[in-house]
């Protein structure tokens, strides 16, 4: 990969995150672990989290950034006033407290509110009719049997439980340390030996900087930016995200102004564009993060998106019967976009996307191994892991190398341990693939996507698949802490805490204070809400609605490798020529690619808009991209433009965070309202 292409981005990324007078300083590390990120993780643990519990079960959706945003300007604002201004440090960790402690769970499910949350819906799936053919053969370790009286009497105070809640905090502790150790892994190799520009990462950096220098000076152009975003969030936000939210609680149906996720126009276009999805988002925060992202990047995204999913690859496949028929559960018209999607991926797609990432995986180690060896040879290698900024709180590789393959291994055993309390086996090799091949080539792939492009690659049904093919009949393997996971998208992570200036050591902290307030408010607020009234009920409208279909989803699935017919058409989903092909074919464009010197940007975002990347997003995101170069670049100045994109982009995020915190607490008030006598 050309080295001054990448550079230029990374270095423009850099001098976005930089305060006001900073630049040609060396950069200043600092903790941002204080008494406010005490302070901030109560606040949200203990008055946000309930909150987004409660949101989800009554209209389906979570705080996001909205939890974010807002604790970040309540507490700038109060320490201002109270001349005591906050750091740009204390800021992003109190942004990387509230992010932790407000993520949804099960997003279609609406659950949030904490790890508890697993456990409320397990409980509910063993009781439902709708798994009344699964539901004997799921293991007590997971939930307690239906009829127990611990159910009974919706209580989390009984013995039953030790097993179920003792797990789920083993697998919260476990998981934190592997992806911190993971993490940091990917992020030495992807930032200190590929300098990767992670062009995603100044927006939070930005937005803590903004902040920080709001409080501290009275003019800042990172303010002046950092405002004109809130303002078009706070209006785009009205029309996207309040009033759905609001109408949807108090009417009981949803008025949407703007179709959420997007226009979907597949069923429009079928008959001239079979087995394609169209449509485009409406989202204008695509837009913004077009702004942000390289402009060959977004190119290429469109470019793959549009040639994989658009126009012309799914004519020719379908009249090549790719995408299989009707009867056997392929693609038909009919379909809208997400069905599609579905279909197209598990028929066609999904082989070669595999395919291609094993490219990608391939092309990123080769360089790694080149810059290993082209720096031994000029005889820095020991300083291109050991050369770091000064005061960052970097500390040897095989630490966290070591720490992530010994609780790979204990998750292995644990699993084999779990599945032979019930009687079963389970292929050990599988574990071992899933858990020392798999998921480290996968994480190093998604954390390349990541750093170049600013969005990672997933494979959905990969461990369905795999389940499947060995013929492994019993439930409890879908319950089971099988080590297959994609840390990619957490070494942007560590960027980020670099961008602000803040010392590793403050995410240790950190962890360690967040990770006993999450366990300990989402398992008092569960077990009140749950104890108080059963869940789903009357006074949960959205999983009322929506939970009994969802378990009949997932009773369906569950029992789908018990019926080798019904489970034919997901065995076809992993074909082994099919993935030889794409790795083929992406290494071959990888060479036309250098050969053309072509920009290797656009290599990325072409992979990246194949494998991933939905057409309808990937429009807007052009248009931002092109906009953003032809105009604006234009008016203020390439260098001073890229410098304002991120910072405008965390003011949309925030300004959209508050309308909808403003809309849930009105939505919730009306709610509690309409139940009053009068």
């Amino acid at each position: 990969m050309p080295v001054d292409e990448v550079a230029a981005v990374r270095a423009r990324v850099e001098r976005t995150s930089t305060e006001e007078g900073a630049e040609l300083k060396a950069p200043e590390f600092e903790d941002g672990f204080t008494t406010k990120s005490i302070i901030g993780a109560l606040f949200v643990g203990f008055i946000m989290l309930p909150g987004a519990l409660y949101l989800g079960l009554v209209a389906g959706q979570g705080l996001g950034p909205a939890a974010e945003w807002v604790t970040i300007v309540l507490f700038a604002e109060v320490m201002r006033r109270s001349f005591l201004p906050m750091k740009r440090q204390e800021i992003y960790i109190l942004y990387y407290v509230a992010a932790m402690l407000s993520s949804v769970l099960l997003a279609d499910r609406g659950i949030s509110g904490g790890p508890f949350g697993y456990l409320i819906w397990n409980q509910y799936f063993r009781q439902a009719p709708q798994a009344a053919l699964v539901a004997r053969e799921i293991p007590n370790w997971v939930v307690p049997p239906a009829g127990s009286h611990a159910l009974i009497n919706r209580t989390f105070f009984d013995a039953m439980w030790i097993w179920p809640i003792g797990l789920l905090v083993l697998n919260e502790v476990l998981g934190r340390l592997n992806w911190m150790s993971m993490g940091y892994a990917l992020f030495r190799i992807t930032s200190d030996i590929e300098k990767l520009p992670f062009p995603m990462a100044p927006v939070a950096a930005s937005g803590a900087t903004a902040l920080a220098e709001a409080a501290t000076k009275e003019e800042s152009w990172r303010w002046s930016v950092f405002s004109i975003g809130t303002v078009a969030g706070l209006v785009f936000g009205f029309f996207y995200v309040a009033i759905p939210v609001f109408t949807g609680v108090v009417f009981g149906k949803a008025l949407t102004l703007i179709p959420i996720p997007f226009f979907d126009l597949t069923l429009s276009t079928e008959s001239i564009l079979p087995g394609a999805t169209t449509g485009i988002s409406g989202d204008v925060g695509k837009i913004l993060v077009g702004f942000v992202l390289p402009y060959h990047i977004v190119a290429g995204m469109l470019a793959g998106s549009f040639f994989s999913r658009v126009f012309p690859m799914p004519n020719i496949l379908y009249h090549l019967g790719a995408f299989g028929h009707s009867a056997d559960t392929g693609w038909t018209r009919g379909m809208d976009a997400f069905y599609t999607r579905q279909a197209t991926e598990l028929t066609f797609w999904m082989s070669v996307d595999v395919g291609l990432q094993f490219a990608v995986g391939i092309i990123g180690i080769g360089l790694v191994v080149k810059a290993l060896i082209g720096a031994r040879q000029q005889m820095r290698f020991r300083g291109m892991l050991s050369d770091v900024p000064k005061g960052r709180g970097d500390i040897p590789i095989w630490i966290p190398l070591s720490v992530w393959f010994l609780i790979t291994c204990f998750y292995i055993a644990l699993t084999e341990f779990l599945l032979a309390k019930d009687g079963h086996t389970f292929p050990l090799w599988l574990l071992i693939f899933f858990g020392l091949v798999w998921t480290p080539l996968n994480s190093f792939v998604s954390a390349q996507m990541v750093g170049l492009t600013g969005s990672g690659v997933t494979f959905p049904w990969l461990k369905e698949v795999a389940v499947i093919k060995t013929g492994y009949p019993h439930v409890d393997i879908w319950y089971a802490p099988i080590p297959l996971a994609d840390y990619g998208s957490l070494a942007q992570r560590f960027r980020e805490v670099e961008l602000t200036g803040t010392k590793f050591i403050s995410v240790v902290k950190v962890e360690l204070l967040v990770l006993p307030v999450f366990l300990l408010s989402s398992f008092i607020f569960w077990a009140f809400f749950w104890h108080t009234s059963a869940i789903p009920s009357s006074q949960h409208p959205y999983a009322q609605r929506f939970w009994p279909l969802i378990a009949t989803f997932q009773a369906t699935f569950q029992s789908i490798n018990k019926q080798t017919g019904a489970a034919q058409w997901m065995k076809n989903a992993i074909n082994g020529p099919r993935i030889i092909g794409g790795c083929g074919v992406g290494l071959v464009l990888y060479g036309i690619w250098s050969l053309l010197r072509l920009p290797q940007l656009a290599f990325y975002g072409t992979i990246s808009g194949i494998v991933g990347t939905w057409p309808q997003d990937a429009l807007p995101m052009f248009f931002g991209a092109w906009l953003g170069r032809r105009y604006f670049a234009r008016r203020f100045g390439l260098d001073r433009w890229t410098m304002y994109a991120p910072v405008l982009l965390a003011g949309f995020s925030c300004g959209t965070g508050l309308i909808a915190m403003a809309s849930i607490a009105l939505a919730l008030i009306a709610k509690s309202v309409n139940y009053l006598p009068y």
